[in-house]
């Protein structure tokens, strides 16, 4: 990666391992864009924004390969039972956990081809994909903007559990809300017989 971020055509390795990372391939791009922001902090953004490109067009491959090959290979790995149960769980909880998948260091790739063997609504898939890897990307981006060089040890140290914290914190912030907020009776429905 310290050879990418060195060659001219880092960009384009940022977004090619982006893209491969998103439905098949181990890597995390997260290092070579940090690597490459950190060496041009006036564009780091700009390198968030190659590798959120990147990464959304990996996740449509991700998705095809899910929606043409995922089926047959968990029908040969797990119980009917077994799939069901998790097919309910996507249908469910699909941008949330999509999104949460995208931001976080769960293997996003995982997620990705489980959209497309589950068949996911593709627009939705995308949007939480959107939601997930920008703000993933683009908040290691803002921080090199904001504190420049000396920001990428941090960086390197504590973004994923910076991430996780970020998400349990946001659904302890959902809970709450759905807890203290009740909805408000529908003006249409007849009231209830007390």
């Amino acid at each position: 990666m310290e050879a990418w971020a060195d060659s001219p055509y880092g960009g384009i390795a940022l977004f090619v391992l982006a893209f491969f990372e998103s439905s098949f391939f181990p890597l995390p791009p997260d290092p070579l864009m940090i690597l490459l922001a950190v060496a041009n902090v006036p564009f780091a953004l700009g390198f968030a924004a190659i590798t959120t490109a990147g990464s959304l067009l990996g996740a449509v491959l991700g998705y095809y390969i899910g929606l043409r090959g995922g089926r047959p290979i968990l029908d040969k790995f797990f119980s009917q039972e077994k799939i069901l149960f998790v097919e309910r769980q996507y249908q469910q909880r699909d941008v949330w956990a999509v999104a949460i998948a995208g931001f976080t260091p769960i293997p996003y790739k995982v997620f990705a081809i489980g959209a497309g063997a589950f068949r996911l609504d593709f627009r939705r898939f995308m949007l939480a994909s959107l939601l997930g890897r920008a703000g993933r990307f683009f908040l290691v981006g803002l921080l090199i903007t904001i504190f420049g060089e000396p920001i990428q040890q941090a960086i390197d140290d504590y973004l994923d559990i910076l991430a996780l914290a970020f998400v349990v914190l946001l659904v302890i912030g959902f809970i709450i809300i759905r807890i203290f907020v009740k909805p408000e009776p529908d003006a249409d429905s007849p009231p209830s017989a007390s």
